[in-house]
C-alpha cells in the first residue's frame, strides 16, 4: 500500500509533464509575436538567472542578473530558436512555450535535459545596460 501511496504522486507528476510537453514549442512567428517589445526576467530552480530584452528585427540584449549586456540575434532552426551573441558560446538554441505559468525556455544543447528557465516577470522597461553605446 505505501508503494502505491508513493507511485501515485509520481505518476501525477509525470502526466502534468508529459500534458506541458504534448504543447507545440513556438515558432518564430509566435516567439516574435510573445516576446517583441518586452524584457523578460528568467530563473532556474526558482532563482533569477537573467534578463533579456527582446527588439524589433530578431535582435535581443541579455544579461545575466549581475553582468554586462550582450547583443544578439536569434532566428528559427527546426522547431528550436537559436540565439546568437557573437561570443565564444557560439550559437545556443532553445524551445520556447507559452505555458499559463509564464514562458518556458528550454535548452537543446544539452539534449534537453537541463533544468528548463521560467519568466518571472515582463515589462516593457528597457533593460539597463552598463557600457557604451549599449541599451538605455
Amino acid at each position: 500500500m505505501r508503494a502505491l501511496v508513493l507511485a501515485f504522486p509520481l505518476a501525477l507528476l509525470a502526466t502534468v509533464s508529459q500534458a506541458e510537453d504534448a504543447t507545440p514549442p513556438l515558432d518564430a512567428a509566435g516567439f516574435d509575436a510573445r516576446t517583441t517589445g518586452k524584457t523578460i526576467t528568467y530563473s532556474a530552480n526558482g532563482q533569477a538567472y537573467g534578463i533579456e530584452q527582446y527588439l524589433p528585427g530578431h535582435k535581443v540584449l541579455w544579461a545575466f542578473t549581475e553582468s554586462e549586456c550582450k547583443v544578439g540575434t536569434w532566428h528559427q532552426q527546426g522547431e528550436e530558436i537559436c540565439f546568437d551573441y557573437q561570443d565564444e558560446n557560439g550559437q545556443q538554441c532553445w524551445k520556447f512555450y507559452d505555458t499559463d505559468k509564464g514562458l518556458k525556455a528550454q535548452f537543446m544543447g544539452d539534449g534537453g535535459m537541463s533544468e528548463p528557465l521560467i519568466s518571472l516577470s515582463e515589462s516593457e522597461t528597457p533593460l539597463n545596460c552598463p557600457g557604451p553605446d549599449i541599451g538605455v
